[in-house]
């Protein structure tokens, strides 16, 4: 069923242009996609559903199930994982690029892996956390595998735990990165902001003794106000890659650009992206959170409707020059069947303008409606034969 809130709302100044062109931009990347999460628009889109070998931004999975594992209790910060001497074999040395520069049996937190899969990029640590939680390193993979589908990454699947080359076996969509990094920014918050933006991480020792310091790579960081995360990725097979996000003055960006020839060209066509995903196109609010939009039919509740709430400020994304002149629809499938749960997602708001495709929006309940009992339905019956 779908229920239409209002045709038009005018949300601004009559004075501003009635439409106005998407901003143009070109990108230097073969593949580049950017969403406005602040309200689900997508805002560029070059090859967003194309097939990719991810390389190392697949370590932003391995990261995800972690994190969600230690959101539920079922792992801490503070277990300690010990380095086998075959993965420390395998993955030291040249030929295993990024390293977090582990040794053979060592015990490292699981907090301190994450560091090395996060800001250093550590194939080594990638193993040792998977091989740590779920024994070997293919189990931890099909639990990989296991969440891109609850995520809906439809052309997503993983080979490894930290995207090394497998001949094709590993491979990723950009539109699909981006929905996996909502899924962390927003599923996970806390230890989204405790790791993905650490600006360096030391572990290890040179053959010196001296502490080895390594950088994060994340070519926004300190370069766009508001970055904190995400992941790099390079192989030759996939090229330079990114997948980053950003958020000024409420609005949160993610972007994904991949195939680039060069390490600096990663930087360079990072930040000009970001910046004009934020400068080209702007917020238009329209609901703060809290806020009741509509009301919503329920079946067999001990109430016959339930609010439906704005569960954050939600604003539609505009390019800077467009009209403000917008349609909003209230869409759900009902009437809702009780019981339902206050902050339960239960319809959607859809924003259409002359300029942009529609942006959906989730609603959610504003209050508990319980199961009607016996006497109940009797009554919202007879409520409903006489209208």
């Amino acid at each position: 069923m779908n229920k239409t809130l209002a045709a038009v709302l005018v949300l601004a100044a009559l004075a501003q242009p009635v439409t106005a062109a998407a901003p143009p931009y070109t990108s230097e990347a073969p593949i580049a996609y950017m969403k406005d999460l602040s309200s689900g628009a997508v805002l560029f889109d070059k090859g967003g559903e194309t097939r990719m070998p991810p390389a190392s931004m697949a370590k932003m999975m391995t990261a995800h199930v972690a994190f969600r594992l230690i959101q539920r209790g079922e792992l801490k910060l503070n277990t300690m994982f010990t380095v086998r001497p075959e993965t420390w074999k395998q993955w030291h040395g040249p030929q295993a690029g990024s390293t977090m520069f582990l040794s053979a049996g060592e015990q490292v937190s699981v907090e301190n892996l994450l560091h090395g899969i996060v800001a250093l990029s550590g194939n080594d640590a990638c193993v040792v956390l998977a091989e740590g939680i779920a024994g070997t390193e293919q189990a931890f993979v099909a639990q990989m595998n296991e969440e891109a589908k609850r995520l809906k990454l439809n052309n997503s699947h993983f080979g490894t735990s930290n995207g090394w080359p497998d001949e094709g076996v590993t491979y990723v969509t950009a539109e699909d990165l981006a929905r996996l990094a909502q899924a962390t920014i927003e599923e996970t918050p806390d230890l989204y902001k405790r790791f993905y933006a650490t600006p360096s991480f030391t572990w290890g020792k040179t053959m010196g003794g001296a502490d080895i310091q390594q950088g994060n790579r994340n070519p926004i960081l300190g370069r766009i106000p508001g970055a904190d995360g995400l992941k790099t990725g390079h192989t030759e097979e996939a090229g330079f890659g990114f997948t980053g996000s950003a958020e000024q003055d409420g609005r949160r960006i993610v972007m994904v650009v991949a195939g680039l020839p060069t390490f600096n060209s990663r930087i360079s066509e990072s930040v000009r992206f970001m910046d004009w995903g934020f400068k080209a196109w702007k917020a238009q609010p329209l609901f703060k959170k809290g806020a009741t939009v509509e009301t919503a039919d329920v079946q067999l509740g001990s109430a016959t409707t339930v609010s439906l709430v704005a569960p954050q400020n939600l604003a539609v994304t505009l390019p800077r020059s467009a009209s403000s002149n917008i349609s909003v629809k209230v869409a759900y499938t009902g009437p809702i069947k009780a019981p339902i749960a206050k902050g339960q997602k239960i319809a959607e708001l859809i924003v259409s303008t002359p300029d942009t495709p529609p942006q959906v929006m989730p609603l959610v309940a504003g209050e508990d409606v319980a199961e009607a009992g016996v006497f109940g339905r009797l009554w919202n019956g007879l409520k409903s034969l006489f209208g």
